[in-house]
């Protein structure tokens, strides 16, 4: 009988924790365990103790396709203790469980901790690079440092977009192997079919009958275009009635910029609509199709999540073209886009894409759609999976004959 293959996968954040970097830790841990690997996952919370460590088991864990096996371990007050008392725990997990191979989701603090365990204990490693994990780390006051090591050393470097593997090519050099793996979608859960009770949703969130909604789905943040959602609101609500509705929260440190908005413009302030997260994908998904349009004007992104299932519904996209948002939807095609540099003009871009004759609304949803069932949907996530963990082993042997 074949020993089974064991994976570890840490993660900042896991669910039901917020954010696209906790969905994306969940999808590709259920995507792997489907291969046939059991799956562990390590993620941080602050809901437990500090250095307090909690292992859930899926019912039936014996049958590794059921899903990830989660250890919750508390963090302390900084990184410095977290770090080093997570290696302790990693140790101790690893001599419980004799992990294959570590796979740290996003570049920090999960990729930096994946690679100095895989390296003590003599295991293959890779990182998986997701969003603004580079940009943030390799200008002031980021760890350039800690990014370069810990891409060097991994066994392999995987990234959602080909935006971020030409970066970190630039930092790695261009003949470094970089797996482009982009982030996919449920198109069987999100799809232009409505879920029941969305129609009566509409009255529940107090969307007016006669207003435009304008949706943003995901963790309101700057890195999201806060600023820029905000002001689009306003220049919208000059010609027509609308409202925003976010589909999910507002981080905490901006409440600043709703107070401040709403001195300025209280009339438009109240009809910001924030429905909290939302545990539920179905709900997401009901949430989403109230959207006559779906907005992701990001500063700079990865590959939004929000973006892929808003176009699997069958919704018309207005963002930037900030990562590799371009990779997903081609200009006036699937969607539409707003250079980085112009997000200032984001209402406008919204007003146009409003008036557009609505035949023509119609067919760019329709291929929003169709880019999403051929090159974004869940079935090929695990083939790519499958070859980039396959890759993985085939360079630790490389190292291991090398060193031996």
């Amino acid at each position: 009988m074949t020993e089974k293959r064991k994976l570890l996968l840490i993660a900042e954040r896991f669910p039901p924790d917020l954010g696209g970097v906790a969905r994306s830790a969940l999808r590709t841990a259920q995507a792997i365990a489907g291969l046939g690997w059991e799956v562990h996952v390590l993620a941080w919370t602050k809901t437990l103790p500090a250095g307090v460590l909690e292992t859930f088991f899926p019912e039936g864990h014996d049958d590794p396709t059921r899903g990830p096996i989660l250890h919750r371990l508390g963090l302390y007050s900084n990184w410095d203790f977290s770090l080093q008392h997570t290696w302790n725990v990693l140790e101790h997990l690893h001599g419980e469980f004799e992990f294959s191979a570590v796979w740290g989701h996003y570049l920090f603090p999960a990729g930096y901790m994946a690679v100095v365990f895989a390296e003590s204990a003599g295991i293959a490693s890779t990182v998986s690079a997701r969003g603004n994990d580079v940009d943030r780390l390799m200008f002031p006051p980021g760890d350039f440092s800690r990014l370069l090591w810990t891409l060097q050393r991994a066994t392999l470097v995987s990234c959602v977009s080909r935006d971020l593997a030409s970066k970190i090519k630039l930092l790695l050099g261009d003949s470094s192997e970089i797996v482009v793996l982009p982030n996919v979608v449920d198109t069987e859960l999100f799809t232009p079919l409505a879920p029941p009770g969305t129609p009566e949703l509409r009255t529940t969130l107090g969307i007016h009958p006669e207003e435009v909604v304008l949706g943003f789905c995901g963790e309101l943040r700057h890195k999201k275009g806060l600023p820029h959602l905000f002001s689009a609101l306003h220049e919208v609500r000059q010609t027509r009635p609308a409202c925003l509705l976010v589909i999910g929260e507002v981080r905490p440190r901006e409440q600043a910029h709703i107070t401040t908005f709403a001195a300025e413009h209280p009339a438009d302030a109240g009809r910001i609509l924030v429905t909290g997260h939302l545990e539920s994908p179905v709900d997401v998904a009901r949430h989403l199709h109230l959207c006559d349009v779906t907005l992701q004007p990001s500063v700079w992104d990865g590959l939004p999540n929000a973006v892929l299932e808003s176009m699997a519904c069958g919704k018309i996209v207005v963002a930037s073209d900030a990562g590799g948002i371009p990779e997903a939807v081609e200009h006036g095609v699937h969607g539409f886009l707003v250079s980085k540099m112009q997000l200032p003009r984001f209402g406008e871009a919204i007003g146009e894409v409003l008036d557009l004759p609505a035949a023509d609304r119609v067919a760019i949803a329709a291929a929003a759609r169709e880019r999403m069932e051929t090159s974004f949907h869940s079935d090929v996530e695990g083939a790519r999976l499958e070859a980039l963990l396959s890759r993985v082993a085939e360079l630790a042997e490389q190292t291991d004959s090398r060193l031996s």
